[in-house]
């Protein structure tokens, strides 16, 4: 009975199955530190997120243009019979609004970084000017009387989105007359802020001309509203990664390291609210949601990047443990499970390290430090734990060669579920070749095999 038991813990011992169950085991037990990790990058990003919200509420938000709008005051008269019979007439002011017949807008983004500790924040200064005609409004379509239409008290409103970032006081060009531009938008309801002027309308004038230049700080993006029955848009910056959103893409746009440049061409007919309404019959929402514009893009964010790369812990680790097993089966030889864990916790502390440095040093030297700084340790400990040059050599060029490939796959996120198949698809291969030859059943390579008889 003792023999058997002796047998049956020899045999447990040297099975390779329990072995890689194990080592399922360890892998499993370090996605906690992984995770941890993880869980700190989410929390890094918050906090930039905080710096982002700070700065941007001193210097100046998102700014979003709508308008220019012309808003123009008229009374209705109705008959009203009240409950006993009797007649009377009520008066009521409406407001009509008008966009203009063509609008065209040039715009410089000055795009700089403020500093919020150890976070850089993208801020900009938006040099813009707006310009085009109104045509003769039309009261027709509002049932308006000819009478009741109150052109001295006209009102140019332009909607922006943060007020307080208006930079310097600006007066409005007006059919060639120069009038100061006025807090709020009047009575422009359909947005939340801005500015107006007090714009007096010739109602025997075809067309009226105006030019709005504006002078605004913003941060991370800047948006504008096609009010025009045709909006032609030409913005230039000095930031070099732009990211272009909204309902509409330039027409024709160019980028470069010295900056960008973006034209758009945009008819009404792609908009959800006409060129005239009266009073509240075009929402703010619906300016918003007809809104384009350009984001000023970070091109390499690095707590996205170290997300993404935490994301291929459990490959790294599973790889660079079936490569020691393999060196157990192939040489011979014997690792001990705390090995395993000990070098399991050094792959780990890669992405920590990656998370730390890129906060000061950006992410592609911080990347190539902790990846050295991990190598260095991980070929140190293995020359001991193999107990040999070669062995330790081959495992440290291996694992240096997975942070090659990752880095490849951050840097190439359309593509990088082809570049990861084909990855494992050679592992896998590789180990096929490699292991042809292993007699399982014994743990061991076997002998080459003889020709067929």
């Amino acid at each position: 009975m003792q023999e058997f038991l002796d047998r049956l813990l020899a045999g447990i011992r040297g099975s390779q199955m329990l072995r890689l169950l194990v080592l399922c085991f360890w892998v499993l037990l370090l996605k906690i530190p992984a995770g941890m990790v993880e869980s700190l990058v989410h929390e890094r990003q918050q906090r930039r997120d905080e710096a982002v919200a700070e700065v941007s509420s001193k210097w100046g938000q998102t700014q979003a243009i709508d308008g220019p709008a012309l808003v123009i005051p008229f009374t209705r008269n109705w008959t009203e019979t009240l409950t006993d019979g009797r007649q009377v007439v009520r008066t009521a002011t409406s407001r009509a609004v008008f966009l203009p017949e063509s609008l065209r807008v040039t715009g410089r983004i000055d795009s700089r970084e403020r500093n919020r500790g150890i976070f850089s924040v993208p801020v900009y200064t938006l040099d813009l000017l707006l310009e085009g005609e109104f045509a003769r409004p039309d009261f027709s379509l509002l049932g308006a009387e000819p009478a009741s239409i109150d052109w001295e008290h006209a009102q140019l409103a332009v909607g922006i989105a943060d007020v307080r970032a208006i930079q310097e006081e600006s007066r409005v060009i007006w059919n060639g007359q120069s009038l100061p531009l006025l807090p709020g938008t009047g009575d422009f309801k359909a947005a939340a802020g801005g500015v107006h002027a007090l714009a007096a309308v010739n109602p025997e004038q075809e067309s009226i001309s105006f030019r709005v230049p504006l002078l605004l700080n913003g941060s991370q993006s800047a948006w504008l509203t096609p009010s025009g029955k045709t909006t032609r848009v030409t913005l230039e910056s000095n930031h070099p990664d732009p990211g272009f959103q909204g309902n509409w893409l330039p027409t024709s746009h160019s980028e470069g390291p010295e900056g960008f440049t973006a034209d758009w061409t945009i008819s009404w007919l792609g908009r959800n609210y006409p060129q005239a309404w009266q009073n509240n019959e075009v929402s703010a929402t619906q300016l918003e949601q007809s809104r384009f514009g350009v984001q000023l893009v970070n091109p390499v964010d690095q707590y996205r990047m170290a997300g993404r790369s935490v994301k291929y812990s459990d490959l790294f680790i599973l790889l660079t443990f079936a490569s020691i097993w393999l060196m157990e089966v192939l040489g011979r030889i014997r690792v001990h499970g705390i090995q395993y864990l000990l070098l399991g916790a050094a792959l780990c502390l890669f992405y920590l390290l990656e998370l730390a440095l890129s906060e000061h040093l950006g992410f592609p030297l911080s990347y190539l430090l902790a990846s050295l700084s991990i190598l260095g340790m991980v070929g140190g400990y293995a020359l001991v734990m193999l107990r040999s040059p070669g062995r330790a050599g081959l495992l440290t060029a291996g694992v240096a060669l997975l942070y090659a490939y990752l880095y490849v796959v951050l840097g190439n996120e359309d593509s990088a579920l082809l570049v990861g198949s084909i990855g494992l698809f050679l592992v896998l291969g590789l180990v096929m070749v490699t292991t042809r030859r292993v007699d399982w059943s014994r743990g061991a390579a076997a002998p080459p095999a003889g020709p067929p008889r």
